[in-house]
């Protein structure tokens, strides 16, 4: 595999588990789940309340 083709198949594997992440973290969010997160150091909860709304789709 050359360097160019290597780049472009690691950025869509990046979108691709962003966009996994951003799906699992609105799934929670929706069904009232909480989630745990690393925060300044340590491991924060925070209660679907908390979680902020997705800054990119998560429905593509």
């Amino acid at each position: 595999m050359n360097k160019p083709q290597s780049d472009k198949l690691s950025t869509q594997i990046d979108a691709g588990v962003k966009l996994a992440i951003a799906k699992a973290i609105e799934r929670h969010r929706k069904l009232g789940e909480s989630i745990s997160i690393w925060q300044d150091g340590k491991v924060v909860t925070l209660t679907a309340d908390e979680i902020p709304p997705p800054s990119i789709n998560p429905e593509n």
